[in-house]
């Protein structure tokens, strides 16, 4: 039986009190339907937030602290549900405070040095580390790749994405990209942002509009569009030699793809859209799955970090002015720089 604590207990989206998604509501789903854990500690700077989780998930023992929970509990596993500029102090805590897994919520970190820190501490320690990109459990996004396995669509070219903004949704957009690549290494990424019309969010500064364009070491070309004029036909699109995927045409119609052997498009019926509690909760399945058989999880820190970074060569290539090659070799946050600004 896995000792479970969390990090961040948050209120439930949209009730009394709530100021983010309380995320953490969703990974106490995930590890309610596994019978191998058992939620015994919660920390949260708002014992009200607290007291509500605990009440409808369990949990021992209450702290404001999360590092005395770390020091007294004896956790094997930790969930963070916390603002970015906080996740890589609390990684980085509970990777030394010996536990054996951290799962994180998404972004990583404000910079790029902080999520390079956070999987290094972890791997320096043998620790099980993730990021909650949990679209990759999600039904449209898992059909849509076996389409593209199955040949349908002919060779992959181009993968072309288009969100809201690179850093709070733009993540788990390129981390789709590099999962429809096949994890494959990016060469390079030229790319412009513009902070006109941009917001905070989770107290990180993104841009009013941005595009992205980077190849990978396959030849396949990804092109990531966003802001207020970002409005294309599909959130992300497959483009092969002999078809298209795209995945997110309209809400009605999650998944659809043509290709030259079928004559027009073609409605993949998929019971699930672009977004879904249960994407968590098969995210957190997963990563205990992985910690009882000790593979890597599919949202390990590895591969959250590929996509990381391509966030911050987005924006390492706007301040530049020119294309940035892989790896990245910078510790901050370039957009922090362009701005003047700091996060925490």
């Amino acid at each position: 039986m896995y000792r479970v604590g969390i990090i961040g207990c948050g209120r439930p989206r949209n009730t009394e009190g709530a100021t983010g998604y309380g995320m953490s509501h969703q990974h106490a789903q995930g590890y309610e339907a596994s019978p191998d854990v058992k939620i015994v500690a919660l920390a949260d700077i708002n014992l009200d937030n607290a007291r509500v989780f605990q009440a409808e998930h369990g949990g021992d023992r209450l702290y404001t602290d999360y590092c005395e929970m770390l020091a007294k509990e004896d956790l094997d596993i930790v969930s963070i549900s916390t603002w970015p500029h906080l996740h890589a102090p609390m990684v980085i805590a509970a990777a030394e405070a010996g536990v054996k897994a951290i799962h994180c919520e998404k972004p990583m970190a404000p910079t790029w040095g902080e999520a390079v820190a956070m999987v290094s501490a972890c791997e320096e320690r043998g620790v099980q580390l993730s990021f909650n990109h949990q679209r990759r459990f999600g039904a449209p996004f898992r059909r849509a790749k076996a389409i593209l396995t199955s040949g349908a669509i002919g060779d992959l070219l181009r993968l072309e994405a288009t969100c809201a903004n690179m850093f709070d949704w733009g993540t788990h957009w390129f981390d789709m990209m590099n999962y429809f690549a096949d994890e494959a290494p990016v060469e390079w990424v030229i790319a412009q942002i513009d902070p006109r019309g941009g917001q905070r969010i989770f107290g990180v500064p993104v841009e009013g509009q941005g595009i992205s364009h980077f190849k990978y070491q396959t030849g396949v070309r990804g092109l990531m569009v966003t802001g207020h004029e970002a409005q294309w036909e599909a959130a992300i699109r497959l483009i092969g030699t002999q078809g298209v995927i795209e995945v997110g045409h309209s809400s009605e119609v999650p998944l659809r793809y043509w290709c030259e052997e079928e004559p027009g498009w073609q409605v993949v019926d998929v019971p699930e859209g672009l977004h879904g509690a249960d994407y968590v909760k098969r995210a957190i399945l997963d990563v205990i799955d992985a910690l009882k058989t000790g593979r890597e999880p599919e949202l390990s820190g590895r591969r959250a970090l590929r996509a990381t970074e391509l966030i911050f060569a987005t924006y390492e290539s706007s301040r530049s002015c020119c294309r940035v090659d892989l790896p990245l070799t910078i510790e901050d946050s370039p957009l922090l720089d362009m701005l003047g600004e700091s996060v925490g």
